[in-house]
């Protein structure tokens, strides 16, 4: 019985030859009609902004003229805006369809400043590309398909029109009979084909001048990266010489003078033990007090730096304490699994308790609530109060400081409090876990 060798040197399995590319299936046509209609979309839309980036190249046009005469100085500062204005209607329209396209700081308002500005002088590069790139390639993208469709439909409508007027879109010839109709309907067909095969890199092709010269220049995620990190090494520095301060404030204002008076009482003591032992034992005893006052102070400021329940127990049960001495009622909601970072555990502490103490001290609140959650690596504080809100950051009520510890572990801190309340409180702390 013969055998059929479907080595690569004598063709496959299926009979066809080696090498032979493999026909087309019904998906794969359906892909590409639906990739060329997704980048006619992109070609429809980089015509609308290259209509805007014309109208903006004839403006520019005619600002640099009117300078020549002093004239267009006064036209400058709204040109560069409607430049900014155009440039960022083609960012956005980038952004949907692919990387997302940061635009740069608000630019510059004079003229000098214009001219010496690296992003400004990309901005009208690319006003000058798209204008005739962006529109020619638009023009084509919708002739393309009218120019298909009137082809393919060739047969039905030729024999309504003029002799002279029967004819394929690129008016090679007249059509006098149905095999010639036929064959230029054959031609709307190719067109569809050259519209699968073309829309895409015509799609790509307009988006190019925008993608090279709209977008921030190489390196520039790195600078700002190292900028918001040399902020938030500043506010780290900066909470940090605050709590110093803070923790001095509370010894010398209180421990110290506690102690001071101790020893004071001491001395009194010892001088009145020879002339009335009464006298003295009264003195000792409010030496006595004085030192478990001292104490006593001293264990509230060691616990206000790191709380001893954050090392012995849990960030909750830390947290639960601060509720239940917390004037108004306030309610724990924590679902939180293991332990993280002592640096994360307190700054939630510190977060919570100075939003616990501003909510008692200025909010007139009812009740309050803190929940605790930990999604995607990052440790999610959400405190909540019916207060009368009108929160300030910058009123004096510790908030940038609370704003500070939370930016100096890389986390964001955000705040709602409309006149009349409610005051939501929301901290972000990246926890690695």
């Amino acid at each position: 019985m013969p055998t059929h060798d479907a080595s690569p040197g004598n063709g496959r399995a299926d009979g066809r030859p080696a090498g032979a590319p493999k026909p087309p299936r019904p998906w794969d046509v359906f892909a590409r009609a639906r990739t060329a209609l997704d980048a006619f979309e992109h070609i429809v839309g980089g015509m609308g902004t290259a209509i805007l980036a014309l109208i903006m190249l004839l403006w520019l046009i005619f600002t640099a003229a009117a300078c020549l005469f002093g004239v267009g100085l006064f036209l400058v500062p709204g040109t560069l805006r409607a430049l900014r204005t155009v440039t960022e209607r083609e960012r956005e329209r980038l952004s949907r369809w692919g990387p997302e396209i940061v635009g740069p700081a608000p630019g510059p308002t004079r003229l000098r400043q214009a001219v010496a500005d690296p992003a400004t002088r990309r901005e009208v590069g690319w006003v000058a590309w798209h204008a005739v790139l962006g529109t020619a390639l638009g023009l084509v993208g919708l002739t393309l398909p009218l120019t298909s469709a009137t082809d393919a439909a060739f047969p039905l409508w030729w024999q309504l029109v003029p002799a002279s007027a029967a004819t394929p879109s690129i008016g090679l010839w007249t059509v006098h009979d149905w095999p010639g109709a036929f064959a230029v309907s054959l031609l709307g067909i190719g067109w569809f084909a050259v519209i699968l095969g073309v829309a895409p890199g015509m799609a790509w092709l307009q988006a190019w001048p925008g993608r090279r010269l709209l977008s921030p220049p190489p390196g520039t995620d790195l600078v700002t990266r190292v900028a918001e990190l040399t902020a938030t090494r500043a506010a780290a520095l900066d909470a940090h010489a605050i709590e110093l301060r803070r923790i001095e404030r509370a010894l010398h204002d209180g421990t110290q003078n506690r102690m001071v008076a101790v020893n004071v009482l001491i001395g009194a003591s010892r001088r009145a033990v020879s002339r009335s032992p009464a006298d003295a034992d009264a003195l000792l005893e409010r030496a006595q007090d004085a030192a478990e006052q001292a104490l006593a102070e001293l264990r509230a400021v060691v616990r206000s730096i790191l709380p001893p329940v954050l090392a012995d127990r849990s960030l909750s049960d830390a947290l639960s304490g601060l509720a239940s001495s917390c004037p108004v009622p306030c309610r724990i909601d924590a679902d939180v699994d293991g332990r993280y970072a002592a640096s994360v555990e307190a700054t939630a502490y510190f977060v919570v308790a100075e939003t616990l103490t501003n909510i008692a001290k200025h909010s007139r609140a009812r009740h309050a609530t803190v929940t605790v959650r930990h999604r995607d690596g990052l440790l999610r504080l959400r405190i909540t109060d019916d207060g009368r809100g009108g929160a300030d950051e910058h009123g004096g009520s510790g908030l940038a400081g609370i704003r500070k510890r939370v930016e100096a572990l890389d986390g964001t801190l955000t705040l709602a409090s409309p006149p009349g309340g409610p005051t939501t409180l929301e901290a972000e702390l990246p926890c690695g876990l």
